[in-house]
């Protein structure tokens, strides 16, 4: 396992919008003994109730939104390049077929009982704040619904405080 040093979130400075628009992320989650992660590209960092959180969405039909749910914490991981085809991997398959972690030749690391992928270069563990589901009553664009929910999975809104950042 790799060694990582926690960063003050203050001190902390990076594009969201490359990291995770373009770089993408790994979203991490636990319930019981079932550890999964999904890819993501859609989110967010900023402040709620005085807390420094992150902004993440994971739709209803995503298996990782299940341990999300059943859990009170998840980490966002963010990884070089040169694991990019992994990320394509991990965001094509389901972790209720198969140890998609494994197969993606990833390992599941973990801060304070919280899981993350240990090949990560940043890492923002989180603890849960609040779930908001999206439907298209929530949509003030129409348009919103019908170029990403024409088959009605919509997405789960969760706000997670940052308990720590941490760096290889």
């Amino acid at each position: 396992m790799h060694t990582f040093q926690p960063i003050p979130s203050d001190l902390f400075d990076f594009s969201p919008f490359r990291m995770i628009g373009k770089d993408w992320m790994l979203i991490t989650a636990q319930a019981e003994d079932k550890t999964n992660t999904m890819t993501a590209s859609w989110g967010g960092l900023g402040v709620m109730w005085g807390k420094d959180v992150v902004y993440i969405v994971v739709r209803d039909s995503r298996y990782t939104r299940e341990l999300i749910d059943q859990s009170k914490t998840f980490s966002i991981s963010f990884l070089n390049p040169e694991y990019h085809s992994a990320l394509k991997y991990l965001g094509a398959v389901s972790g209720r077929d198969e140890d998609k972690i494994a197969n993606a030749r990833l390992n599941v690391n973990y801060h304070e009982g919280i899981p993350f992928i240990d090949e990560a270069s940043t890492v923002m563990v989180c603890k849960k704040m609040c779930k908001q589901p999206l439907s298209k009553d929530n949509f003030t664009l129409d348009s919103i619904d019908e170029k990403w929910y024409t088959n009605g999975d919509y997405h789960n809104l969760y706000i997670g405080e940052i308990v720590s950042i941490l760096a290889r």
